[in-house]
């Protein structure tokens, strides 16, 4: 398959798009966590430390350079690896991240892996047959999901699996995952919860680029004469409707960014939005910083290559 010049182009435009945006958010968050009440050094040396001990401390740690300036060397040191050392635990922040991201990651590749099949046979079957009792049984369940929050979502799950049956722990922290069924009742509880709004938000997405799909005149035409529903979408319509489907995937995922953070500290799970939580308790900078810029490039990533995929499938743009 080839791509026209314009297709590069716009693919060119997008990275260079979300370089720029990475510059602008990391700017967002380095002067954002410098707005954060309170002195950092009076709060790691705590009330009792003297005017001189402050001062001292400030000096050493770089506090007192202008702003401007320990950005840039914040930014130089993100594009070289180098994430600073940890205020509180005087350790490296890549050292402190590295477990903490595993975990992280571990939790959203078991949700992709349970959302992605049970979304889009979800809503491919409901596009299949738009309009059944099936169709809007999948559009109600969808829409009350998204309407409840992820937060809501983690304390009921809490309250009648943990408090009322007693069949899973309430906190995933500390749990013995040394089998598969101690692994399963750790993961249970935050994977539900994560798997709501994203499994909801995928399956409305497919419905619609697949219906879409099925509205153009070729497939139309497969219908007439005389091919059945199910060759209609799964031969005709579907192939066509991968472009769509993959970025409503990745559009999709892009929710995992924001629910993991509520997830991680509902349940306890030391992941990268728990350890974050617990920076900004201890007012832990340089490891506020670059948990949010985890984030950040996540998200950004998953939007990027929603966009690059929507460019790329598109038949228009190809030779």
């Amino acid at each position: 398959m080839l791509w026209s010049t314009t297709t590069w182009r716009l693919v060119g435009q997008r990275l260079g798009i979300a370089f720029i945006t990475l510059i602008i958010v990391s700017f967002a968050v380095f002067f954002a966590t410098e707005m954060l009440p309170g002195d950092v050094a009076q709060i790691l040396l705590g009330q009792a430390a003297t005017p001189e001990a402050v001062a001292g401390l400030r000096e050493a740690m770089g506090l007192n350079e202008p702003a401007f300036q320990r950005f840039l060397g914040w930014l130089v040191g993100l594009a070289t690896g180098d994430m600073g050392r940890s205020y509180v635990n005087d350790i490296e922040v890549v050292d402190l991240l590295g477990g903490r991201l595993q975990n992280s990651l571990r939790l959203a590749g078991i949700v992709t892996v349970i959302c992605v099949p049970v979304a889009l046979t979800l809503g491919i079957i409901a596009a299949m047959f738009r309009g059944s009792w099936l169709d809007r049984a999948v559009s109600v369940a969808t829409i009350s999901v998204i309407s409840v929050p992820e937060f809501m979502v983690a304390t009921l799950s809490v309250l009648v699996f943990a408090v009322w049956l007693g069949w899973l722990p309430a906190l995933s922290y500390g749990v013995n995952v040394d089998s598969i069924g101690a692994m399963l009742r750790a993961y249970a509880m935050p994977v539900i919860t994560l798997s709501f709004v994203v499994s909801a938000q995928m399956i409305r997405m497919t419905r619609a680029a697949v219906i879409e799909t099925i509205e153009t005149p070729y497939v139309e035409m497969a219908l007439l004469k005389g091919a059945s529903k199910p060759r209609m979408v799964l031969v005709h319509a579907l192939p066509n409707a991968l472009g769509p489907i993959a970025n409503a995937v990745a559009l999709s995922l892009s929710y995992l960014v924001g629910g993991v953070i509520i997830v991680e500290t509902v349940f306890n799970y030391p992941g990268v939005a728990k350890l974050m939580v617990d920076a900004v308790a201890t007012r832990d900078l340089p490891l506020i910083q670059s948990c949010a810029m985890v984030f950040c490039v996540s998200y950004l990533t998953l939007i990027t290559l929603a966009d690059m995929i929507a460019i790329l499938s598109n038949p228009r743009l190809r030779q």
